[in-house]
């Protein structure tokens, strides 16, 4: 199946920003931290097909936990602070392969 998928890992950052005043993803910054894990990737090398991919979702239902993220094929969600949590994700999991339990959310919150 693995080699079945486009990506190796595909990571969604939640952008959302809600105009109402209820807590959402860009109140912490969401997109500059998207950008700068995409600008890592990039850095990496490990950009596009085979690799990994950094993505902006809309309003994934989670933003009272965020900022969050989501990494596929796995479906783990984190949550994170500044780029250094973006680091430890993706040197941990993108590459790595292992989750951040610190920053993990549990599916079911």
């Amino acid at each position: 199946m693995e080699d079945l998928l486009y990506y190796k890992r595909h990571v969604f950052f939640c952008t959302n920003e809600r105009s109402d005043g209820r807590r959402c993803c860009q109140q912490q910054d969401a997109r500059a931290l998207r950008d700068y894990a995409k600008q890592r990737i990039k850095a990496l090398g490990l950009a596009g097909r085979e690799g990994v991919r950094i993505n902006t979702a809309g309003c994934m239902d989670r933003c009272e936990e965020g900022p969050v993220l989501v990494i596929y094929p796995e479906g783990v969600w984190y949550t994170y602070v500044d780029q250094e949590d973006i680091d430890e994700i993706l040197e941990q999991h993108v590459i790595g392969g292992k989750p951040v339990l610190r920053l993990r959310l549990d599916p079911d919150e």
